[in-house]
């Protein structure tokens, strides 16, 4: 691996001294997210393939560590995780067999899970990161901080490789619980946003919640996965009702919601992701599924980016267009428009860790 590292070192040193950008890239199955644009010639070709630098270099269950490399295919580490009765509690999705850690992580997205176990931020421990100098850089939450004084570790989750090529990737792991079940109830959109709130509120071993039902947010069907000892589980089921669905058909089904191969998702139409205060109430813009207790909402069909933002950020949240499908990203990029602070805040990483602005130009700002 050491070779392979080499190889990457040189890579970057390099583009650098021809003054060619360099896109980080992993197993592809995320290529879609965020501001995504085909190489051209005039890129010089300058793509930065992670996949071979793979592996898990460390994993130990009794502490609840695991550290692999940023090429290493999720599922792989996930199979390993497995063995031991353990998992990643965030639930990441993949969107394909052959998504990667290092995407992972750079994607900074969560499953099903994220309401209950915390998003996968949380989780980081330490990261290596390659930066515009060829130099590997260590970061961790007690190793070191980086001369902005910010935890670099967490901040690379959701950079989408700006910073730079994690190389890298410690997390927590959790162990897998020791039943569950999910639970289906007719509710409305309403009615199924107001019962998570009264769960919220409970002590109950609520590990997911998803909303689904007609365009009109009429009478639809709402889940909840009941997670941990099988008494505490039973005392739930008890206080929910509702009707059990089968282990595996559930299991699939949370999949279907992780994976987006949900029926809800299959439609060629534009994605919105909005992420909103579980008590926001129904957003009433067409089709729509409800996660996370009502904190993640998706939209299909058409929206105006600037009005569907003004509403999402009225209702203290953002919105993100997730997936294009063919239409026009919006003129100032897929993602809602960082607040004053946090678009400071990201200067100055930049600034700090590539000067050079090497790393996926425009990925995440579009002016970075």
């Amino acid at each position: 691996m050491n070779f392979v590292l080499s190889e990457l070192c040189d890579q970057v040193m390099t583009a650098r001294a021809g003054h060619k950008p360099l896109f980080v890239t992993g197993g592809g199955s995320k290529a879609f997210y965020g501001n995504y644009r085909p190489l051209t010639p005039q890129d010089g070709h300058c793509l930065l393939d992670m996949t071979p630098y793979r592996g898990i270099v460390s994993y130990h269950p009794s502490e609840l560590v695991v550290t692999a490399r940023a090429g290493t295919p999720l599922a792989e580490l996930e199979a390993a995780l497995a063995e031991h009765g353990q998992m990643l509690a965030f639930e990441p999705p993949h969107f394909g067999p052959s998504a990667t850690l290092g995407g992972c992580v750079a994607a900074g997205l969560s499953g099903p899970r994220r309401m209950h176990a915390g998003a996968l931020k949380d989780f980081v421990l330490g990261v290596q990161l390659l930066d515009s100098e060829g130099r590997v850089l260590t970061f961790g939450g007690e190793v070191m901080k980086n001369v902005a004084g910010y935890d670099v570790s967490r901040l690379l989750a959701g950079s989408h490789g700006i910073f730079g090529a994690i190389l890298e990737v410690s997390l927590k792991v959790a162990p897998r619980p020791m039943d569950e079940l999910t639970l289906c109830l007719p509710a409305s959109q309403a009615h199924a946003l107001a019962s998570f709130a009264l769960w919220r509120g409970k002590p109950l071993p609520v590990s997911a919640t998803a909303w689904t039902g007609p365009d009109d947010g009429g009478e639809g069907e709402m889940r909840v996965r009941l997670s941990g000892a099988p008494p505490a589980i039973a005392t739930a089921r008890r206080q929910l009702g509702g009707e059990p669905m089968e282990p595996e058909a559930a299991r699939a089904w949370w999949a279907s919601l992780r994976e987006q191969t949900h029926s809800f998702f299959a439609a060629d139409e534009p994605l919105w992701r909005l992420a909103l205060p579980p008590t926001a109430g129904p957003v009433g813009k067409g089709p729509e599924l409800i996660e996370w207790g009502g904190g993640q909402r998706w939209l299909r069909g058409e929206h105006d980016a600037g009005e569907l933002r003004a509403l999402a950020a009225g209702l203290g949240g953002h919105a993100t267009l997730f997936r294009a499908n063919g239409a026009r990203a919006p003129a100032d990029g897929v993602f809602h428009p960082l607040s004053a602070g946090v678009a400071a805040i990201t200067r100055r990483l930049k600034q700090e860790l590539d000067p050079a602005g090497l790393f996926n130009p425009g990925r995440l700002v579009l002016d970075l």
